[in-house]
């Protein structure tokens, strides 16, 4: 034993448990698995077949497990009723930076939860590809609540697929910066852009990332002030971190969950059903043709970043669950 010792150092012992220990956290956490081709997936979805029935037993469980973790009805925006003066809030995509209310910004925040539950019939309409063509438009503004997700174009091209209504679209401060320049030199385009979207909420993540808070701000400044039909809501990161540990439990691993999967997990909490359209993150569609990214684009997202199939597969599972309906074909031409 002590020529061993003498031959390894304590130092080199202790080193090699330590790598041990982050070795056996990494697989813990990140386990070896495969994800089905695009083509198992299209194989999956066909054999399932177009029958969905609701299951308000799977509907109320999932809706408890959400309600026991995250609080969407309270916590899902920041209110001056959750977020009083002085409360810190801790970005939740940046871990060592927090942000003080203070008398600047919670004047900004509305006093309440200004949405009215429960709400009925709710659509969440992200921006894939497969809407390009569906003729969902009319079934989607027939819900009683749309979100839609990160500021998407609604002009007269597309509002056949994907409808007109909205009643709260997402923001992301990137989108700010991108297109309007963090609005440091004009705020026309941005406000003009913005009346498509009727008299909605944005909901803004100003405190998810310490260099997204500016850009928020001014978003809802530039709105404000020229009395727009638009209220900024600005995402309480204690809810999205609530949300974000509530699927990696489940299964998805990425840096950081879609928008549209925050918007669902909302609508999950929120509504009493809830159906789901241009969920599809696959090149290839259910005919084995080609489907491009967004509806309006094919731009694809920073690599790694998101799990776009992993949370298609938790979502289909919800589907084939009963607890929410995503449609994956076009849309017939009469709604009743």
């Amino acid at each position: 034993m002590s020529a061993i010792m003498s031959r390894y150092p304590r130092s080199r012992w202790l080193g090699w448990a330590a790598l041990c220990v982050v070795v056996l956290f990494w697989v813990y956490n990140y386990p070896v698995y495969r994800l089905p081709t695009d083509k198992e997936v299209v194989q999956e979805v066909l054999r399932h077949g177009g029958a969905w029935k609701r299951n308000a037993t799977a509907v109320r469980s999932l809706r408890k497990l959400l309600e026991d973790c995250c609080e969407p009805r309270k916590m899902f925006a920041v209110t001056q009723e959750n977020s009083p003066m002085g409360k810190v809030l801790w970005y939740d995509g940046e871990f060592h930076h927090s942000y003080t209310v203070n008398n600047d910004t919670f004047p900004l925040f509305l006093k309440e939860t200004p949405l009215h539950f429960p709400l009925k019939r709710c659509s969440v309409v992200g921006n894939g590809g497969i809407l390009k063509r569906s003729g969902c438009g009319p079934q989607i503004d027939g819900s009683d609540f749309v979100m839609r997700c990160n500021l998407p174009p609604l002009s007269e091209e597309y509002t056949g697929d994907v409808g007109t209504k909205t009643h709260l679209v997402t923001a992301n401060p990137s989108i700010i910066e991108k297109r309007f320049q963090n609005l440091l030199w004009s705020r026309r385009s941005f406000v003009e852009s913005m009346k498509m979207y009727g008299q909605s909420y944005v909901y803004m993540p100003a405190f998810s990332m310490k260099p997204g808070t500016e850009p928020s701000l001014r978003a809802y400044h530039a709105l404000a002030d020229v009395g727009s039909a638009q209220k900024v809501l600005f995402a309480n990161p204690e809810f999205l971190k609530s949300v974000d540990s509530f699927w990696k439990r489940r299964g998805i691993h990425a840096k950081r969950l879609s928008t549209g999967l925050f918007l669902v997990s909302l609508a999950l909490g929120l509504c009493e059903e809830v159906e789901i359209y241009g969920f599809w993150p696959f090149a290839t569609g259910l005919d084995e043709r080609f489907v491009s990214h967004h509806y309006y684009d094919n731009v694809l997202p920073f690599s790694g970043f998101h799990a776009m199939p992993e949370e298609f597969l938790q979502l289909w599972q919800l589907h084939k669950e009963g607890v929410l309906h995503m449609r994956l074909t076009d849309c017939p031409a009469h709604v009743g």
